[in-house]
């Protein structure tokens, strides 16, 4: 989702609950705001996040933004979890996902981050450093390199852009739906130097405006699951890359230990679909066949999540790995959004939008606790070599 697809959470839940608790309790909204606006300034005037007093709709109009949540949801068939949650209407996919970023984009920011997207905390390191390792080791594995382009399909505001650019000297262009992250990912590329070999552009990666192989390489952060089919966003990145181009994916699926015929599995998947603007959830099985339908050699296929589970912290912990605790985060954390929108800081609407983000990082961390979702399974694939062409016929 684009990206990475992430909850918004104004305190990160962090392994030390009993720091999360204080700092929920010592923060009144006002003193909040005020912090992060100071923390967010660096002397370079560069806003790394924007801050509470800044919090928007993205590109809908504020006096909108309660409207446009409502249209949201009405995109549904049942917004009753447990029935098999799944988008009325898939040519209205683009249009969802666009207004979808356009309303949580500044909360993904100020809550989580420039990368929206989940990854291991790893041993003796923070999850910024963890978030950053889980995107370089898909510039390695895309194999760019200087002189090189790669495609980021679905880059939000440019997160892993950026770290896949720096880490291996190449170029990334990113694709994304939403002008308002086009403008974000711009900005943030501008002011950390690397807008000579970062771009994002606005543009629906069911149908991109870039010519066949065009590109070296490509991936994808938690995004193509926006897709109404898999197969036709997949079918998009064989056509834009070279032959011989890798591409990458981490997707968000169903694990074998999903069932299907259990109401409490299918009401946590659901929870997910809906909070997160998806079309509906595959599984990892579908996704490794819709690589292949499109013509991709698939080269790998696996959860990260599963590996050296005895060293690392799960993807879930970002969100603390509590769920009773993180219920109240999200209480203290929405009356604070909703004293903004009282006093007119907020767009009225923004409650509702945090809420749903909120209820959906429940069914997120519950769906990774019980081994039934991943949101990063891995597949790798390959877009073949042309055939050598026929040697001339020697000559008589």
């Amino acid at each position: 989702m684009v990206g990475l697809s992430q909850l918004t959470a104004a305190f990160q839940a962090p392994q030390d609950n009993k720091s999360t608790v204080l700092l929920a309790l010592a923060g009144g909204a006002s003193a909040i705001a005020a912090l992060g606006y100071l923390a967010n300034r660096s002397s370079s005037g560069y806003k790394r996040k924007p801050s509470s007093f800044e919090i928007s709709g993205g590109a809908v109009d504020a006096k909108k933004v309660k409207d446009t949540v409502k249209e949201y949801y009405g995109e549904y068939n049942t917004l009753e979890r447990g029935k098999g949650a799944v988008m009325k209407e898939s040519q209205k996919v683009a249009d969802l996902v666009d207004k979808f970023y356009s309303l949580v984009t500044d909360l993904y920011e100020w809550g989580w981050g420039q990368s929206f997207h989940f990854a291991r905390k790893l041993p003796n390191r923070d999850w910024s450093a963890s978030e950053v390792a889980h995107e370089a080791w898909a510039a390695a594995t895309i194999r760019l390199g200087p002189g090189r382009t790669a495609l980021d399909v679905g880059c939000g505001v440019g997160g892993p852009m950026r770290t896949v650019a720096a880490v291996s000297g190449g170029n990334v262009v990113g694709i994304t739906i939403n002008e308002y992250q086009v403008q974000r990912a711009t900005y943030h590329n501008e002011k950390q130097g690397l807008a000579e070999q970062c771009k994002a552009v606005r543009g629906n990666f069911l149908d991109m405006p870039f010519e066949a192989q065009t590109f070296d390489a490509a991936y994808a952060m938690e995004a193509t699951c926006h897709a109404p089919k898999l197969e036709q966003v997949y079918g998009e990145v064989f056509r834009v890359l070279k032959p011989g181009a890798i591409f990458m994916t981490y997707e968000w699926v169903t694990t074998p230990q999903f069932d299907p015929a259990n109401t409490a599995h299918v009401a946590c998947v659901d929870e997910i679909i809906i909070g997160n603007g998806l079309p509906d959830m595959r599984t990892w099985k579908q996704a490794e066949e819709a690589g292949k339908a499109v013509g991709f050699k698939l080269l790998e296929s696996r959860d990260v999540a599963q590996a050296s589970r005895k060293a690392v912290q799960p993807w879930y912990m970002r969100l603390g790995g509590n769920v009773p605790l993180f219920r109240w985060i999200g209480a203290v954390n929405g009356a604070i959004v909703n004293v903004m929108e009282f006093l007119h800081i907020a767009p009225r609407g923004m409650g509702d939008v945090h809420k749903m983000l909120f209820d959906t990082g429940v069914s997120i961390m519950e769906g990774g606790i019980e081994g039934i979702f991943t949101p990063m399974h891995m597949l790798v694939f390959q877009k073949p070599e042309e055939p050598a062409a026929p040697a001339a016929a020697p000559a008589q």
